[in-house]
């Protein structure tokens, strides 16, 4: 298996977990909170690698913010 190949299978099993964990935390948020509507929500990614005394090339964030209607 090449390097890119890795990446793509760690990067995949990250947002595979990621999502199962989002969906079940918002539907348990939502049924705890029967009076909400519409659920405002913000995800956020950065990077925590510590590179030392190299700079990364780059930043790696993302925002996506959007809502959830009951």
């Amino acid at each position: 298996m090449s390097d890119s190949d890795q990446s793509r299978k760690d990067i995949r099993r990250i947002l595979k977990t990621f999502g199962i964990q989002a969906d079940e935390a918002m539907v348990a948020h939502l049924a705890r909170n029967p009076y909400v509507q519409e659920l405002r929500v913000r995800i956020v990614m950065e990077d925590l690698t510590d590179y030392g005394a190299n700079e990364p090339h780059g930043e790696l964030e993302v925002v996506i913010e959007d809502t959830v209607s009951r």
